[in-house]
């Protein structure tokens, strides 16, 4: 018998869907309450059951519906990922959907999903649009749709964000009560303090500037068994932090820290200046007095500055700040600036505890010869004596002290910085006369010499001013420390009679050890005291 071939043609997708009885699942999405009633969640889940019971090849394979959720990302719509892990069960045949942007306003999701259920034979139908994903033509398209839809978002989130921005600039400040220590929504709708909360705030900033690390406030809190105010945690160093960072304590508000940096990733970024902030200041009743919350964010800055010195051999911390010890930041050698630090000599079976110059056990005597070595016990005993000493004559060294502001203050109020300033303008302005004479031949030479003598005028007029500002903002610094240092010594007793870390953290500025003899004291505020070794 003649062997023979017979041809069987291929059949379509959709004639290989009308033989068997199709696994339909249906994705339902809505997200505003403004949407129309045809369209709102409940409709749309109504609509897709009666649909697909309705067909005699369809089954149903599920209703998937994400309420009030942003299309934007799939990762945070549960039904959806749902959907997708059976269909990759091979358990669901055909999605039904209204529309792309109910399925997706991410154009990377929209395609990769479809492409992925594409390779799996499933097939997604777009009512509106009236777009099979298994069709040849559905590609192109699916991604002009796509597209569309999420421009649409952009568009939506854009409009958002300027209604946002807007309030912002009324002075609208929304607050999240469920994580701000201290307060709690009041009757008038503004923060209202919570008194024992508002304690804890005070207490970690009293503490900061008391010398205490993050981790130490922390830890304190955490062994008293106080929690956090957001979930009931225990303390960290960066919930510490945070208080110490929030303006709202000062009763401020400063809006648009932070911001999204487009609408799919929904990513927010630190706001370093790419938009403009609004503060709102006295918005609220104070917890922390501004004065306090500066000193804080000066305190910071001071910590996190501290240098570091190293070279093949060692690594040597120079000034690291220390909340073990208050001496490792405060102590000085007078000779080459370093900072000193404490060592343990042992000799016969004897611990004998030191300070010694950084630079002197870093470098031996290449960089500072004659730094003296200091006993703790002695060191300890002069600074009781010099505490003791300057709380017996505060009053004065206070007036004393002021009177030097006052100074200080007088000098820039008397009219150097101004006449300064007037000198530059007066520059300035024959400067610009002499450009004109200097494109003229004739007068050019001369133009360019009396230019460069008045830029150098200029220029040293320019630091002149800076150094007064400077010296200006260092003495209203002094006076600030030395007004929170009186009120600490009328509310303290600091008579002491033997060492104190916090005592000395409190009122000292600096130790600088002169020679092996003398140290001289200078205490919050400016007044300086020598005392014996």
């Amino acid at each position: 018998m003649e062997q023979t071939i017979v041809i069987i043609p291929a059949k379509s997708r959709e004639e290989i869907q009308r033989t068997k009885r199709l696994k339909v699942a249906a994705y339902c999405r809505v997200s505003t309450d403004e949407e129309e009633q045809e369209t709102s969640y409940e409709a749309q889940i109504s609509y897709y059951t009666e649909k697909i019971k309705n067909n005699a090849n369809w089954t149903l394979a599920g209703i998937f519906a994400d309420e009030g959720i942003s299309g934007t990302q799939a990762k945070k719509r549960p039904e959806f990922l749902r959907m997708i892990k059976l269909c990759r069960q091979r358990k669901i045949d055909l999605i039904l959907t209204k529309s792309l942007s109910r399925f997706a306003r991410n154009t990377v999701d929209s395609l990769n999903y479809i492409r992925e259920l594409k390779s799996l034979n499933i097939a997604v139908y777009f009512e509106k649009e009236n777009i099979n994903t298994l069709t040849a033509e559905s590609e192109m398209l699916t991604t002009i749709m796509s597209c569309f839809a999420q421009a649409e978002s952009e568009s939506i989130s854009k409009n958002v964000a300027w209604g946002i921005r807007q309030s912002f600039k009324n002075g609208n400040v929304p607050i999240r009560y469920a994580s701000l220590l201290g307060y709690k929504k009041g009757a008038d709708g503004k923060p209202e303090i919570v008194p024992e909360e508002a304690e804890i705030v005070r207490e970690i900033f009293r503490n900061y500037l008391d010398g205490m690390s993050l981790v130490q406030i922390a830890n304190a809190l955490n062994s008293r068994g106080i929690t956090t105010k957001l979930s009931g945690s225990k303390w960290n160093s960066a919930n510490v932090q945070n208080i110490l960072k929030n303006e709202k304590y000062t009763g401020d508000a400063l809006l648009q820290k932070t911001f999204i940096t487009d609408c799919i990733t929904k990513k927010s970024r630190k706001n370093n200046g790419e938009l403009p902030m609004y503060l709102v200041k006295n918005h609220h009743e104070p917890i922390i007095s501004r004065a306090d919350f500066n000193r804080v964010q000066e305190e910071m800055a001071r910590r996190s500055a501290k240098r570091v010195i190293a070279d093949k051999l060692t690594k040597t911390e120079q000034g690291k700040y220390s909340a073990k010890y208050a001496l490792s930041e405060l102590l000085i050698c007078g000779e080459c600036g370093a900072h000193y630090r404490r060592v343990t000599w042992t000799a016969k079976g004897y611990k004998e505890i030191k300070w010694r110059c950084i630079s002197r056990i870093q470098y031996g005597k290449k960089k500072c010869h004659n730094s003296p070595t200091v006993d703790e016990q002695s060191l300890h005993k002069a600074i009781v004596s010099a505490i003791n000493e300057f709380c017996n004559v505060k009053e004065d060294a206070a007036k004393v002290l002021r009177e030097s502001v006052c100074e200080v203050l007088d000098a820039n109020l008397n009219g150097s910085v101004q006449a300064a300033q007037q000198r530059i303008n007066e520059l300035t302005k024959n400067i610009d006369e002499l450009i004109k004479l200097a494109t003229v031949p004739e007068t050019a030479e001369n133009a360019m010499r009396d230019i460069e003598k008045f830029s150098e005028e200029m220029k040293n007029l320019r630091e002149f001013i800076e150094n007064e500002k400077a010296k200006q903002t260092t003495v209203q610094r002094n006076s600030e420390q030395l007004n929170a240092v009186l009120e600490r010594l009328e509310k303290e007793d600091f008579e002491l009679t033997e060492y104190d870390d916090t005592a000395v953290r409190q009122l000292v500025e600096q130790i600088t050890v002169e020679c092996k003899n003398r140290i001289t004291i200078r205490f919050k505020g400016g007044f300086e005291v020598q005392e014996e070794l």
